[in-house]
């Protein structure tokens, strides 16, 4: 087993910053990366149906526990009609299966890697031990074993073919998903399909009457380009994503796709009822931001209902939706005014050409609806922060010997280096401060948002996140506190190539 890590500064040579990084601006406030252009034929949109993602169901279960069973495989896709897609993905399949929880309720996933590279499983959102966190050096070598090709670091730990990750699911009812958060290689996995669903239900958000079963859909928005073939196009240095990492000095920015697929399907479109539907929306692309509106806009536009960490404390009505890569958003439509034969066209308003739109809805019926938006949805108690900020994340380029690279607080990662130690249980004020566009990531729990600037929170800060969408040259206050576990974890940009290029730091928690 080899020991060892080739950065980015081995990569990209002495290429200046601006050739190094040509679409990164401070005018780029609301996403940063560079296009992939198709060579495939594209299909004619709102022509394929909406897929769900199935829902995994328990191999086994006991009194305080459910088991699931994950296989990694690569399989061969219908990503876009008539072409085949070849993929990695959770049980085949892009999104993965479901996984349903409830709090309060453990949850144990078995994750078996039959791929040729090796894994890491994180459940993005989730208030978990460190040991099941799925930290970037915590390695799931392929059945087989590591036959020396591969990136395997110190300080993490290894296992061979399997993994169990165990959840306590000790939190509030919530969108989570589940990805690849393997060192370096984040962005190239997760853009070849390692990403899925996993959803926490409680009693709370029982109590509500808000749209369930049929109408209650999880919506996994991304980009992606395809080669002629089928096959998608990702600018990675290392095809076999065995030890090299990051993507060509094109695209250190972010890759962006110029086909925007939603659960698998490029811009589906989906028959509705004229009545109120949950839209549980997660941007799962690597780097590009979406501003959704819809077309003809409903009175009261999106309703949003809930944030990262579960509902909000009431409602919030969105002419559109700003979402970066990472954020999740549960927001109900409400299709009553609307007469059967009606097309709802969800566009993006960062988009262009291609990525204009996302998806369509067909309203086909009418159909009594006995479903509300309450005024009130939950508690949030705010955190009592101090006033004066406690530590403060600088998330910047930085020019370094030998090429340019992306770093926090000056500093490019190193798993061997602990960037902060952070008791348990305090309040703390972080500032985090951005050059060009960055949505951060804090790993074991949610926090609260106090101010973006001299301003207050923004219009999508509402309740817990573990997300913040920071915009160019832009900085932000937030309340964090951790609980329960002790450990390394990390922060991180959610620009899947910043990740992966080094824009990420170690927590020791407790």
């Amino acid at each position: 087993m080899t020991v060892r890590r080739r950065t980015f500064l081995q990569l990209l040579g002495g290429a200046g910053l601006a050739a190094a990084l040509p679409g990164c601006s401070l005018l780029e406030e609301q996403q940063t990366g560079e296009m992939v252009p198709s060579r495939a034929r594209l299909p004619r949109r709102f022509s394929v149906p909406l897929p769900v993602p199935p829902v995994a169901r328990p191999v086994r279960s006991t009194a305080e526990a459910d088991f699931y069973s994950i296989t990694q495989r690569a399989a061969d896709v219908e990503l876009l009609p008539g072409l085949s897609t070849p993929i990695l993905g959770y049980d085949g399949i892009f999104p993965g299966p479901t996984i349903v929880s409830r709090s309060g309720r453990r949850t144990v996933v078995e994750h078996r890697n039959e791929l040729t590279v090796p894994t890491v499983v994180h459940l993005h959102g989730g208030h978990t031990p460190a040991a099941s966190d799925g930290g970037p050096l915590d390695l799931v070598l392929p059945v087989g074993g590591d036959d020396g090709t591969f990136a395997v670091h110190e300080g993490g730990e290894v296992t061979m073919g399997r993994r169990e990750y165990d959840y306590p699911i000790t939190q509030r009812a919530a969108t989570l998903w589940y990805h690849d958060h393997r060192m370096d290689f984040t962005g190239a996995a997760i853009y070849r399909g390692l990403a899925g669903f996993h959803l926490v239900h409680d009693d709370v958000e029982d109590a509500l009457p808000l749209p369930r079963e049929d109408r209650d859909i999880p919506l996994m928005l991304v980009d992606r380009s395809f080669d002629e073939d089928g096959a998608l196009q990702y600018p990675a240095v290392d095809p076999m994503m065995h030890d090299q990492p990051g993507v060509d000095a094109d695209h250190l920015e972010g890759v962006l796709g110029d086909v925007i697929l939603v659960n698998g399907a490029p811009w589906p479109v989906l028959e509705v009822a004229a009545v109120r539907y949950r839209f549980r929306v997660l941007n799962a692309a690597n780097a590009r931001g979406f501003e959704l509106a819809l077309r003809p806009n409903p009175a009261r536009g999106f309703v949003q209902i809930g944030s990262d960490g579960g509902l909000l404390e009431a409602p919030v009505e969105h002419a559109t939706l700003r979402i970066a890569p990472g954020e999740r958003m549960d927001v109900v439509v409400d299709f009553t005014e609307f007469a059967p034969g009606t097309e709802v066209t969800v566009v993006n308003l960062l988009g262009s050409g291609s990525t204009d739109a996302v998806m369509r809805f067909r309203v086909t019926r009418r159909q009594s609806d006995d479903t509300a938006v309450p005024a009130r949805l939950s508690e949030v108690k705010p955190l009592q922060a101090p006033d004066e900020v406690t530590r403060e994340f600088r998330f910047l380029r930085r020019r370094l010997p030998g090429g340019q690279g992306w770093s926090i607080n000056g500093l490019t990662y190193d798993p061997m280096r602990v960037d902060a130690e952070i008791p348990l249980d305090r309040v703390e004020r972080w500032r985090l401060v951005t050059d060009v566009h960055h949505p951060v990531h804090v790993h074991l729990d949610p926090f609260q948002v106090l101010r973006r600037g001299p301003h207050g929170p923004g219009p999508y800060d509402g309740g817990w996140k573990d997300t913040l969408d920071l915009r160019g040259g832009e900085s932000a206050d937030i309340a964090v506190r951790f609980r329960d576990y002790a450990g390394h974890y990390v922060l991180h940009c959610h620009n899947l190539e910043h990740e992966d290029l080094s824009m990420m730091a170690t927590l020791a928690i407790g």
